[in-house]
């Protein structure tokens, strides 16, 4: 069991430095996925051939200590990675969530973007989901992300954030068709 546990090892470290370094993805993200949740359950039934330095081991979010750390205003939960319907059962189940919004999967990194009367006053990176990095500055240097929004006259000061609107009053919406609070999906 141990040579099998060290070939999981040696073979998922593979898939990460291609992926992280060499920028080429070998597998589908489903089938790294499973030989991840494998080596997991392995660990998990011989605790006897754990290793600290084990890919299970190591955590992944992107806080980093050159920015200044943010607390999200609203938490930016991930169903991380989840392939069947009791899989999304449980993430409801323990995030309590009665709604929200689902994106496909993107490359890249997840950011929240916050607009007061229009104008961006803050871009936060995902982090671990509770707080996150604060990138204004450099998503501020993004083309594609407009630092100020065109809105159409609404009722109230500040919008709520995408699917947190309750049902009797709906969101306001901008000129553009864009969103007042947004995020550039990544894993």
């Amino acid at each position: 069991m141990q040579e099998k546990i060290n070939a999981l090892r040696q073979r998922i470290n593979h898939l990460n430095h291609r992926y992280y370094v060499d920028n080429v993805s070998e597998v589908p993200d489903r089938e790294f996925d499973e030989l991840l949740r494998e080596l997991t359950d392995l660990e998990t039934r011989y605790p006897l051939f754990r290793d600290p330095d084990s890919p299970t081991q190591r955590v992944g979010n992107d806080l980093t200590t050159e920015f200044r750390t943010v607390k999200h205003r609203f938490p930016m939960r991930s169903l991380a990675n989840t392939y069947s319907i009791d899989e999304v059962r449980d993430f409801i189940e323990s995030t309590g969530a009665g709604e929200f919004v689902c994106e496909l999967k993107y490359d890249g990194t997840a950011i929240s973007l916050t607009y007061e009367d229009g104008i961006l006053t803050q871009a936060v990176t995902r982090g671990d989901g509770i707080q996150g990095d604060d990138v204004t500055a450099n998503v501020r240097t993004i083309k594609s992300i407009p630092l100020q929004l065109r809105l159409t006259p609404t009722p109230s000061d500040h919008p709520p954030p995408l699917g947190s609107a309750a049902k009797s009053d709906p969101p306001p919406t901008p000129a553009s068709g864009r969103g007042f609070h947004g995020a550039a999906s990544g894993p």
